[in-house]
């Protein structure tokens, strides 16, 4: 079911730059969304949060499994 939303004249103009004339709105907020998953999936893996370096991960290693 279609609905509607209010947006001001500057977000519609931002909205137009990323399609062409035979794209819908709906169609260019779906692109949108799928890049913006993207770019947060990029910046998560890319995120040295929470990580160790090969090293580390190597004597954590020998750590736990040691003969």
């Amino acid at each position: 079911m279609p609905t509607t939303i209010q947006i001001s004249k500057e977000t519609k103009e931002l909205l137009n730059s990323f399609g062409t004339k035979e794209d819908t709105y709906e169609e260019i907020i779906k692109r949108m969304y799928k890049l913006a998953v993207k770019e947060q999936l990029k910046e998560f893996l890319m995120s040295s949060e929470n990580t160790m370096t090969i090293e580390e991960a190597k004597k954590e290693h020998s750590k736990r499994w040691s003969k």
